[in-house]
């Protein structure tokens, strides 16, 4: 095969039409070979080409007679000497850092580590045995596909509805994907699946990691995979295990088509991505890339460089202080939005890139970048702002473009319903936006992503069905996973033909999820909560991949009627602007009684007061927002109104009558759903009239001016009906047990 000298960028393989280009960075080797392998199936290399040519610290060459489908890996040259940080081992063979597809999959053997396993010396001794027959493999592709005339949703931030789901288990089970397309992109493009999303009203869907992962060793050999895939063996290809053609070519192919698909739906895709660490673990793990092309330059090292920093809790951290490292995680960005056409990204560990020094820097080089580019600066940006290392917690810390998974709205929200005392104003704040995060930075309500549920957790039918976590599936003797959920079991640990408590349970599920649908900033909801879809108490299900963790679709009576629930309060929720609020409450406290646009009222109808907001035992209160919106105006720069509102939220076990209070002359309030049922004592409800708040229940009513009967009000009065038929109806007394304050239920 001819070699000519190529150039160093783009890294990787890239074909041009006529040719390959082959570009390899690292900064300490001292020669890099380039491996060609004729099929997958071959335990050695065909062909064995030194790259003569360096630049830059890029090693490259040109193949003009390469093409696409080529399977290849690197063996690379320098010091072993794990005591200095240098793990050079040219008996692996690695994968090259900018693989667009995996032609092979890594099969676990011995060989894999560049040291030998059982030796006395452990990571500092030398394994020479050819991993070859092993180690996974790059294709080389022809990235060319057909978009047509595919555009990004760009769905405003403050009408985004963010739905969380895992491409194998929202699909596995769905029986209107055919069959033969369950559990790859393909099922998650397919009708069945596009028309729940569509008829559930998300705008967004944030799928689990989709880069090509490793399944670690310890978990293949106890029968067990990393499910949620938080373990990135390539940053730029999709993983081939989704794919239903199973080929890596057709995966990329595959891969698009979803996107184009969901596009055309109206929908977001938002990837879950992993740039904090890699799959090759700390010093005792195996060395498939990074580690045998250039250890020192790709990871952060400790003091004593044998060993590696580890803020992410999986055994390394990536080393944001390189520049080539910082381009490896913004090439990967880029070409997930130009070339796989993607809408956004949710950050693991984010804080963890903020880490240029010790310390997490909020401006670091990684968010400069960002922001200063053309093509990432405009797609939707979203952190999960924590890691593992000292000072890792930075909620609200994040700068501007970016939103953050908020971690204290999760638990105020739990702690509220779970009927904790000393609360209310912490809830209160997180149900307006959390101004106390994020107005400081001059970033809007929607910078908070506000969830109560996500796939690592319970699910929501488990936070009100469980107390404690049931992980035994996953081996490790119930030791892993959180400990601390804030969850309540309502009466009994797990399934019961207990019906009150039955009811409870369902009322709470309503409960969360209205309130997490009718707060501000950007709602996100777990696949599968809208359905009451249950682990069975395991709140850390990364390594299951069965039934356990694939969404149930065969739905109970109940679960439909839960699912129709969901669908109607995101229809509220999209037909009033109130709830979608672009900026927060005239930037100034939300407990003032001085903003026509928010109130707070007690139970007498009363506004609230510093008495009230600080008593513990306070557990009831009324949100009003003012369908005026001082202030929020439209691209056009238009007013925007809404429908006046009043939310009134019961996290008491009892009854509560909670007096309506007189806000306009003339004017009456109208219920429009309740989580328990809506009184029987007419449809309208004039001012100082006490309105039923059944015990743990939350109730929407709307403010109706005698001489109101628009189109708007007539759309949400249907859809409002709609919602309230799908609230199963009770008895209105429970059992004795429930009204005892919940400590014979289990409260906690």
């Amino acid at each position: 095969m001819r070699v000519w000298q190529g150039r160093p960028y783009p890294l990787g393989a890239t074909w041009d039409g006529n040719g390959v280009n082959f570009a390899l960075f690292s900064e300490n080797a001292t020669q890099v070979e380039l491996c060609l392998f004729g099929s997958e199936d071959v335990a050695q290399e065909e062909l064995r080409i030194p790259l003569t040519e360096r630049k830059d610290m890029v090693w490259h060459c040109y193949l003009p007679d390469a093409r696409p489908g080529l399977l290849y890996g690197y063996r690379v040259h320098g010091p072993y000497e794990p005591a200095n940080g240098m793990r050079f081992n040219p008996n692996k063979l690695v994968l090259d850092p900018y693989a667009c597809a995996i032609g092979r999959d890594l099969t676990w053997d011995d060989s894999l580590f560049g040291y030998r396993l059982g030796d006395p010396d452990l990571d500092l001794s030398f394994d020479d045995r050819d991993s070859a027959a092993f180690a996974p493999l790059a294709r080389v592709i022809d990235t060319a596909f057909t978009w047509g005339d595919d555009r990004p949703p760009r769905t405003p931030w403050h009408e985004t509805i963010i739905y969380e789901a895992h491409v194998k288990g929202f699909t596995m089970q769905h029986p209107g994907v055919p069959e033969h397309l369950r559990g790859t992109y393909a099922g998650m493009a397919s009708q069945a699946a596009v028309d729940h999303l569509r008829g559930l009203g998300v705008t967004a869907v944030e799928l689990l990691p989709v880069f090509h992962r490793l399944d670690d060793r310890h978990l293949v050999e106890a029968g067990l995979t990393n499910y949620w895939g938080y373990n990135t063996q390539s940053f730029f290809a999709p993983d081939t295990r989704y794919s239903s053609a199973g080929t890596s070519d057709e995966t990329v192919r595959e891969f698009k088509s979803m996107v184009r698909a969901l596009h055309s739906a109206g929908l977001e895709v938002i990837l879950d991505v992993v740039y904090n660490h890699t799959c090759e673990g700390n010093q005792m793990g195996p060395t498939l890339s990074w580690r045998g092309i250039d250890n020192a330059a790709y990871y952060r090292l400790a003091p004593d460089p044998r060993y590696y920093m580890d803020f992410t809790g999986c055994g390394n951290t990536f080393n944001m202080r390189q520049p080539r490292v910082l381009q490896l995680i913004m090439d990967s960005l880029r070409y997930w939005v130009t070339e796989m056409h993607v809408d956004g990204f949710r950050f693991d560990l984010a804080s963890t890139l903020a880490r240029e020094l010790y310390e997490v820097d909020r401006l670091g080089a990684f968010f400069d970048i960002i922001h200063q580019d053309p093509i990432l600066s405009r797609v939707k940006l979203i952190a999960e702002p924590w890691d593992l290392g000292d000072g890792g917690y930075q909620v609200g810390n994040f700068p501007s473009l970016w939103s953050e998974w908020n971690g204290k709205y999760r638990d105020s929200v739990r702690r509220f319903w779970k009927g904790d005392g000393g609360s209310v104003s912490e809830f209160a704040t997180r149900l307006c936006g959390s101004s106390d995060l994020y107005e400081w930075s001059s970033r809007r309500p929607y910078a908070s992503v506000n969830f109560v549920t996500c796939h690592d957790g319970f699910t929501l039918h488990d936070l009100v069905s469980y107390n404690d976590k049931h992980n035994e599936a996953n081996r490790e003797n119930n030791r892993d996973g959180s400990s601390d959920n804030m969850s309540w079991n309502c009466g009994a640990e797990g399934p019961t033909k207990d019906a009150a408590i039955n009811a409870l349970r369902a009322r709470q599920q309503r409960n969360f999820l209205a309130t997490l649908l009718l707060s501000q900033g950007v709602p996100m909801l777990l696949a599968g909560d809208e359905i009451g879809n249950t682990q069975n108490g395991n709140n850390n299900a990364y390594c299951q991949d069965s039934e356990l963790t694939w969404l149930k679709w065969d739905l109970t009576p109940e679960q439909q009627a839960l699912l129709r629930f969901t669908q109607g309060v995101i229809a509220l929720r999209k037909l009033n602007p109130v709830f979608q609020r672009q900026k927060f409450f005239q930037g100034r406290s939300i407990r003032g009684q001085e903003d026509a646009d928010i109130a707070w009222y007690g139970t007498d109808g009363n506004p609230m007061n510093d008495d009230a907001w600080d008593a513990g035992f306070v557990r009831c209160l009324g949100l009003y927002l003012d369908g005026e919106m001082f202030g929020e105006v439209d691209s056009q720069g238009e007013s925007i109104t809404g429908e006046s509102v009043l939310l009134l939220m019961n996290a008491h076990h009892e009854e509560i009558p909670f007096t309506l209070p007189d806000l306009h002359e003339h004017s009456r309030w109208k219920p429009l759903i309740d989580t328990h049922e809506l009184p029987d004592d007419g449809e309208i409800m004039r001012p100082g009239t006490p309105y039923p708040l059944e015990g743990r229940s939350i109730a929407l009513l709307k403010l109706q001016p005698p001489e109101s009967r628009s189109e708007s009000e007539e759309t949400l009065k249907h859809v409002a009906s709609e919602v309230q038929a799908s609230v199963p109806l009770m008895q209105r007394d429970l059992p004795p047990t429930d009204r005892s304050g919940g400590t014979t239920l289990g409260r906690e």
